[in-house]
């Protein structure tokens, strides 16, 4: 994209968010999931982030949830109310520690500080070198939070008594739902100092203003859900935005009833507290609930450890609420303050979400895939985008007719998901981000592999050739065999099932496979899609022979194909794209041993579109073509002698035996001809071994071959 297109996805982004964003924070609806608003919240600060031209006051990263409610009074908090981005990869949080870094232009070096110590005393200084340093010498503590999936409050007291309740509304004016706050059994109405943490002598302050979040359990939230169903029908889509409507009663009787719970994570009033730790112990001193979870962790790698940790949906499972990620925080208090804040969130503090199950991304292009019984599949090519903690660039379009239902174009930003162990799909088309160069999807004729008509059968497209899918199945199989790309672990099950599932349809598709399309599928996990996708990259680079016979060209075998790169050795797709073009047929009958019929079917196949289609499309992928340079024999014993090889050796494998005459000098033949010199006729020789008797060709036996060898 070009600046001016960057611009105006960046003011359509915008528009979107703060539509979704109010429905959300200000109407209690969900429009889309808030993985999917997530998603568009992360490219838009990404962007912002890469053009900070385009910054502007207004933008959703610059401010904080939404509008204060009319119905309740407006309350100002003593200072702005933040909330935080989001991360959703060791990457992304590799990225946020050089942003502070870079920000506070030096490399955060922080000692562990205790607070089994008066509040007054003298705690570890931070170190702070002013030099940079390697991301992996970053030695600063960090605090570590469960990311309550609730509503954000702040509670104020005085004088130890519970006085003001309030909602973050835009994060400077919320609206006062003291009342409401009252029926939360887990906000305290005084406060009291009972026991005292760590033999710290406190003392309520005459003011105290903390922070925290208020949600609803699991269990409760199914419950209320089933009882509203039965009187009305309505039901809430998720525990915060019944907490969310919970709290906003005019009826705190209502609020009661719903039995919401409350945690606190954050202290306004200054205490001169060291580290962020404190401040959870001060709280808990104090009396407030407090994650028993939340706990300093002393790297990168550590935090790393303790998302991972409960982005297992097994362990989650035991959490009676919600969460929706962790939130990290820089814990030494004099960091995190000289950090400050960018637009709405603190620069040394971020929520590193778990891996969505939904997300939006773009369509690059739909391609029709074609599978062993000729069915044909329309996928997503799209943008690559993480989906429950795996990449994936692929999405299933069932059928043409659902790309009707959906609206999609090509370009479109869609919402796509994954449930359980299956093919992610489109869900949704985003058509307000539309820029009016999204191009529609034409519904094919005829068959992209063999150019056969389409034919219908219900909701199912077809290629009317039956042979086409096994066909193009052989062709596959053909292409990663030994001899060819030898693309190891892709054996005839697992391409029947990539067919299937419409990954590929041809060769060129395996190379633009990406882990998460293989882990997606049923009985493959992320260490057999990352062990394929290993082996299939580090076949990209592959000698001209055996390039030249991964083709399948009729008639073309791998002797063939070595005589081909020899008279005419090139070092790129392109270039042979080129050179073999122009041949005529008399110039390939002029190579030793290619005959009409292997000259003719050389011919015809680069001239046919769709193989030059596919060439192209190898090249693109990153294939590299690696000219060998033939050495000439010192010793030409066999020199002008052709071999054809038939049958099975004992001595040798049929290979070894092509070598061995290689290196006298010799050639080997394919084919059986009058200008053959010799067949060697192992065990059980084939039609070759006939041929010769016909032609009155010499016939050696495994003893003649190996004595002409060594003579």
């Amino acid at each position: 994209m070009n600046k001016s297109e960057i611009k105006n996805r960046i003011e359509k982004l915008r528009r979107e968010i703060n539509r979704y964003r109010y429905a959300y924070h200000v109407l209690d609806k969900s429009l889309i999931s808030d993985a999917a608003l997530d998603s568009l919240k992360k490219e838009l600060f990404d962007l912002e982030g890469q053009y900070p031209e385009f910054i502007t006051f207004d933008s959703p990263t610059q401010r904080v949830a939404g509008k204060p409610l009319k119905n309740f009074k407006k309350v100002s908090h003593e200072t702005q109310m933040l909330s935080f981005n989001d991360a959703f990869s060791e990457q992304d949080m590799r990225d946020w520690i050089k942003r502070i870094e870079n920000y506070l232009k030096y490399s955060i070096q922080s000692e562990p500080t205790s607070f089994l110590r008066n509040l007054n005393g003298s705690a570890a200084e931070p170190k702070a070198k002013r030099e940079r340093v390697e991301e992996k010498d970053l030695a600063s503590e960090f605090y570590c939070e469960l990311k309550i999936d609730g509503l954000a409050v702040e509670l104020i007291y005085e004088n130890g008594i519970f006085v003001q309740g309030s909602t973050r509304g835009d994060g400077l004016i919320g609206e006062d739902i003291t009342q409401n706050l009252k029926t939360i059994e887990s906000i305290p109405l005084k406060l009291e100092i009972d026991p005292p943490a760590g033999g710290l002598k406190l003392k309520i302050p005459s003011r105290l203003v903390v922070r925290g979040e208020v949600f609803l359990n699991k269990k409760d939230f199914e419950k209320i859900n089933k009882d509203a169903k039965k009187i009305d029908g309505k039901i809430f889509a998720n525990p915060r935005n019944m907490a969310a409507g919970s709290v906003r009663q005019l009826d705190s009787k209502i609020t009661a009833s719903r039995k919401l719970d409350s945690f606190q994570y954050g202290i306004v009033t200054d205490f001169k507290l060291q580290t962020h730790e404190e401040e959870h112990l001060l709280l808990k001193a104090f009396g407030f609930k407090t994650n028993p979870h939340n706990r300093p962790v002393k790297s990168l790698e550590e935090v790393f450890k303790f998302r991972n940790y409960w982005g297992n949906e097994k362990n989650r499972e035991k959490l009676p609420y919600e969460i929706d990620g962790i939130v990290a925080i820089i814990n030494d208090s004099k960091i995190l303050k000289a950090a400050g804040v960018i637009g709405k969130a603190p620069r040394a503090a971020i929520a590193y979400k778990f891996s969505p199950k939904e997300a939006t991304t773009i369509v690059e292009n739909i391609k029709v895939q074609v599978g062993r019984t000729g069915a044909l599949t329309p996928v997503a090519i799209l943008k690559p985008v993480e989906l429950t903690g795996i990449k994936i660039s692929h999405a299933t379009l069932h059928n043409f007719d659902q790309i009707k239902r959906l609206g999609l174009k090509i370009g479109d930003t869609v919402i796509v998901s994954r449930a359980g162990d299956v093919i992610p799909r489109v869900n949704k088309v985003l058509k307000e981000l539309r820029t009016g160069k999204e191009k529609e999807f034409k519904a094919l004729t005829h068959c992209p592999i063999d150019n056969s008509k389409i034919v219908v059968e219900g909701a199912i497209y077809r290629c009317s050739n039956p042979e086409c899918g096994a066909k193009n199945k052989r062709l596959l199989k053909h292409f990663v065999s030994r001899t060819a790309f030898d693309i190891r672990g892709l054996g005839g099950k697992i391409l029947d099932r990539f067919l299937d599932k419409g990954l590929i349809s041809d060769a060129a598709d395996i190379f633009e496979l990406v882990e998460g399309d293989i882990a997606v599928l049923e009985r493959f996990g992320k260490k057999s899609a990352e062990n394929i996708i290993r082996e299939i990259q580090a076949r990209k680079k592959i000698s001209l022979p055996r390039f030249i016979y991964s083709l399948g060209i009729l008639h073309i075998g791998e002797e063939t194909a070595l005589l081909l790169a020899k008279q005419y050795p090139v070092s790129s797709i392109k270039e042979l794209i080129k050179k073999f073009q122009k041949l005529t047929i008399e110039d390939l009958q002029n190579i030793r041993d290619i005959g009409p019929k292997v000259a003719q079917s050389i011919y015809n196949w680069f001239r046919e579109k769709r193989n030059i289609k596919f060439l192209e499309k190898l090249g693109k992928s990153g294939i590299i073509i690696e000219v060998l340079k033939f050495k000439i024999p010192r010793v030409q014993k066999l020199k002008n002698k052709t071999f054809v090889l038939t049958g099975s050796l004992e001595s040798m494998s049929r290979n070894e035996a092509k070598e061995k005459i290689r290196e006298l000098g010799g050639d080997v033949s394919e084919s059986v001809s009058k200008k053959t010199d010799y067949v060697v006729a192992g065990a059980e020789p084939g039609s070759k071994h006939e041929k010769a008797i016909k032609l009155g060709v010499k016939i050696l036996n495994e003893k003649e071959f190996l004595n002409l060898l060594r003579k």
